[in-house]
């Protein structure tokens, strides 16, 4: 594999990342949670999740391959949620985690 060909393999990854994280985002707002998107330099994409009503409730939830070669959105200490494309089942548990009676 060539120069060239790891770092677009790399772009495609890191925007097939974003589009997964922004599409939970959209989800997420119809769950009454706040959303922002994280991209530093250099680094793969998260989404910083907030309870609005108990601000300190938040969480980074992130979107990548598992050894599995299938996509999941991921806590921020490495364990799965949701399967990539189950948007609303991977809403309704980032929800109950963040819930004030959790």
């Amino acid at each position: 594999m060539t120069m060239e060909t790891q770092q677009a393999s790399g772009a495609g990854t890191w925007r097939a990342n974003l589009a997964r994280l922004e599409g939970l985002a959209e989800v997420l707002a119809g769950h009454g949670l706040r959303t922002r998107l994280m991209m530093p330099p250099g680094r793969v994409p998260s989404l910083h999740v907030v309870n609005p009503s108990a601000a300190a409730l938040a969480e980074d939830v992130y979107a990548g391959r598992g050894q599995d070669g299938l996509w999941w959105f991921w806590w921020s200490w490495a364990e799965r949620i949701a399967a990539g494309e189950d948007l609303e089942g991977a809403a309704t548990m980032i929800e109950h985690v963040l819930s004030a009676g959790a």
